[in-house]
């Protein structure tokens, strides 16, 4: 835990003191229902694979991104996109605008975060809107995680798939530090002679432990992405969904979150100054 600031009044710093105890207790609840394995009813039609049928086959991944506003950084807009497997084209997409309460606490993104994302995925359910994801990807880290006992650490992604229980991906643009994990080792690796060939490597920590993927998504991309497993899902299954959705760096319903929610919240703030 984090020394408070100096600055900080007492009754401020035992708020805050009291806050992440509460969070490490939930996190702890919450990380004992979580599954790293294939846990689900749909199936991946692969290449050499044999025929799945087409109401057996994954159909609809989500994706759920949060963006900021540049005037006022505690508004932000939560976005859930759901595209189809396939096409990769939009089916459904949702917004929330939201004035966050909780401030950004490292290692605790997701008691910033998920609410609002997670309000999204309950209000599509509610309705029992038939474009429902069977599958979501985290703009965040699931097991490749700073937080967290021994082998079992809990991002973003992890928080999110087990309080919907869904098949969650997290995808992580930065590294985090877990485990001896570096920048310049995983650089390393990749540009290695022996994985020239290869579009990933996997994140093998000190302990041995395997904690998700680096990728080189698309030709010519310098800057891999990093994947891990959030909920319901091998990593193993998880690359291979990762690599069927990329068009660009970012997987497709991760980047449609991204492009729609910054649109959203621009818009948003070019009509209040308008007025």
């Amino acid at each position: 835990m984090e020394k408070p600031h100096e600055s900080q009044e007492p009754s401020q710093s035992q708020d805050s003191a009291q806050d992440h105890h509460t969070w490490i207790t939930a996190q702890d609840i919450l990380r004992e229902k979580l599954i790293t394995e294939d846990s689900f009813a749909w199936k991946l039609a692969t290449t050499g694979a044999s025929q799945v049928q087409e109401e057996e086959a994954l159909r609809y991944v989500g994706g759920v991104d949060i963006s900021f506003s540049k005037d006022d950084p505690s508004k932000a807009c939560g976005t859930l996109v759901v595209l189809d497997f396939h096409t990769l084209q939009l089916v459904y997409q949702d917004f929330s605008l939201v004035t966050l309460q909780v401030p950004y606490v490292p290692g605790f993104l997701a008691f910033r975060e998920a609410p609002v994302l997670l309000q999204l995925l309950e209000k599509m359910k509610r309705s029992d809107n038939p474009f429902y994801p069977q599958l979501l990807m985290v703009d965040g880290n699931g097991i490749l995680h700073p937080r967290g006992r021994c082998f079992t650490r809990f991002g973003l992604a992890c928080h999110i798939g087990v309080e919907a229980n869904l098949p969650t991906i997290g995808i992580g643009k930065n590294l985090h530090h877990v485990d001896g994990l570096t920048h310049s080792r995983v650089r390393e690796l990749l540009g290695a002679d022996e994985n020239s060939s290869e579009d990933f490597i996997n994140l093998v920590g000190c302990s041995g432990r395997i904690w998700g993927a680096a990728m080189i998504s698309t030709q010519g991309s310098i800057k891999p992405i990093f994947i891990s497993i959030g909920h319901r899902i091998s990593l193993h299954t998880a690359i291979m969904i990762v690599q069927m959705t990329c068009k660009y760096r970012v997987p497709e319903p991760i980047r449609q979150a991204d492009i729609r929610s910054r649109e959203y919240i621009r818009k948003l703030e070019m009509n209040a100054k308008v007025k």
